[in-house]
């Protein structure tokens, strides 16, 4: 027995990777590029298979006799008759193209203002952060949960592969970048999303050895947090069933699947949490044990943002191993749309292929790096934890009353608890009106705020107002609308009640329709 443990450690030894155990990589520029390239068409790649089954299957695996499409021709028909499914992409290009026009040392507002104001229409996380912004909330409290009800959702997720392709080997290096582009929409374990999946990009420059990646891109997570368990979980389960990945899915749901911040996932099926779609995404790369194919399979049919999960797993891949070796068949048709500039952009994928490399290479310089004219040496780093943020913390959701109705001159409603949030619209989609509701809201008596709901749907407010920070107890809110138009509807949809504990931890009294309905703590 002794004798086998000695040759495991021995074989281990010998089989680690350059980034396991050296202080740095040294790749060729063309192997460099096409990493690159490999990541950008991943996410790509990925984010068109899963585009049709983007949140049609919430909290349920999508099965295998359910066929999703893929044939020659389709990534180009879907860029050019579909392009909102591209926000994976469209979004880091803001970032990018920001980069490209200040330099490396672009300030957040740069790229805050950049996003704030583009032509993209927004849902959650990035568009509480694109109306705070435009209100004078500035990054990082345009992502912070007492100010964006979404700030645990998958945003910065989404849209942070640019800092990890932009700092091969530098695991550190794209979570300072997180750190300023990812607060301008996220706080805790929301921005964490992109500080890790990020940190995969980076490693995989360097390994292809996803269970180290992953393990490594881990440690930039403080352990405190529910994403760093929630990971940590999933590399677990893996190890106890490493040949059935619905096990570890049914693991995940079991645990994980509960949202408290997100309006559109409390109480509902529907969860883009930044948390469990990460669990997704490395849930597919564990699986998929590099096999491009696989992994595009599992990811995808895990469910809940099918589109998203997919394209960071196919881009975190894509960069392990490289644009020429993604399989011919994942890359039917991209020549025919590599030149096509993405929505809302001046930046296509060949575009990008030569400012992604040309970053990346002013990005390995700048962190003790050297660069020769075939060569490039990576100063690689050892990966260390961001700091610790916890959103809503001692904030959780214990009603949720429908309303469903126009907001005409008066609403009021009664609670019990810390906090509440009213959903409603005001915008219908596509609407460009520069009209703006102005809304007096009421907090016992005193006036909290008035609001401005924007008519625009590119502007609007994503919720209509909300507080979490009430003290304990009884509270009466009233909506006033000072300027009431017959042509613009406020509707208020429902509303979420908060309090400083779980509603099977502590007697909550409700209120519905104006009348109190006490509900007992469960045993």
């Amino acid at each position: 027995m002794k004798k086998l443990l000695i040759i495991s450690a021995l074989l281990g030894f010998l089989f680690k990777t350059d980034a396991q155990y050296n202080k740095s990589v040294t790749l060729t520029k063309d192997q460099l590029k096409d990493k690159i390239k490999g990541g950008w068409a991943g996410q790509t790649i990925g984010v068109t298979f899963g585009g049709p089954m983007e949140f049609k299957y919430n909290g349920t695996i999508i099965n295998e006799y359910q066929p999703v499409p893929w044939y020659d021709g389709y990534l180009k028909k879907c860029m050019e008759q579909n392009p909102g499914l591209y926000d994976d992409l469209y979004m880091d290009l803001t970032f990018v193209e920001v980069f490209e026009r200040e330099g490396l040392d672009a300030p957040v507002t740069s790229h805050a203002k950049a996003y704030a104001n583009a032509g993209y229409a927004l849902w959650h996380a990035n568009q509480v952060g694109r109306y705070n912004i435009l209100h004078g909330i500035m990054p990082p409290q345009s992502g912070h949960w007492e100010n964006n009800p979404h700030a645990d959702c998958i945003d910065y997720q989404i849209e942070c592969d640019f800092a990890g392709l932009m700092s091969p080997g530098m695991p550190n290096t794209a979570a300072q970048i997180s750190d300023k582009i990812g607060h301008i929409m996220n706080y805790g374990d929301g921005y964490y999303g992109g500080v890790f999946l990020g940190a995969c990009y980076t490693l995989a420059f360097v390994s292809k050895d996803i269970n180290y990646i992953i393990e490594e891109s881990l440690k930039t997570i403080p352990r405190q947090s529910n994403y760093y368990k929630c990971i940590a979980d999933v590399i677990k389960w893996h190890k106890m069933y490493p040949n059935d990945w619905k096990k570890t899915w049914y693991e995940i749901q079991n645990k994980w699947s509960e949202d408290i911040g997100c309006p559109d996932g409390v109480f509902a099926p529907f969860n883009i949490d930044a948390t469990i779609n990460s669990a997704y995404v490395v849930l597919g790369l564990l699986y998929g044990k590099g096999d491009f194919t696989k992994t595009m399979e599992i990811t995808t049919r895990c469910g809940q943002d099918a589109d998203c999960n997919p394209s960071s797993a196919g881009g975190i891949l894509g960069t392990m191993l490289g644009y020429s070796s993604i399989p011919a068949y994942w890359k039917m048709g991209l020549k025919e749309a590599e030149n096509i500039d993405f929505k809302y952009t001046t930046t296509s994928l060949n575009k990008v292929y030569e400012i992604g490399f040309k970053h990346a290479l002013q990005n390995i310089e700048r962190n003790g790096g050297k660069i020769s004219n075939n060569s490039v040496k990576i100063a690689l780093q050892t990966p260390e934890a961001v700091k610790f943020e916890k959103s809503f913390d001692g904030t959780y959701p214990v009603d949720k009353q429908y309303v469903y109705k126009s907001l005409n001159d008066e609403y009021a409603f009664d609670f019990e608890g810390t906090g509440y949030v009213v959903k409603g619209e005001t915008a219908k989609w596509a609407s460009e009106s520069p009209y703006v509701l102005k809304m007096e809201v009421y907090v016992d008596g005193k006036v909290q705020e008035i609001a401005e709901l924007p008519t625009a749907f590119t502007t609007r407010r994503h919720e209509l107002c909300w507080n979490y920070k009430l003290p304990k107890g009884k509270h009466n809110v009233k909506l006033k609308l000072l300027n009431p138009d017959k042509e613009h509807d406020c509707r208020i949809t429902d509303i979420l009640i908060y309090s400083d504990k779980p509603d099977s931890e502590a007697n909550q009294t409700v209120f519905r329709f104006g009348q109190p309905v006490k509900k007992m703590a469960k045993p």
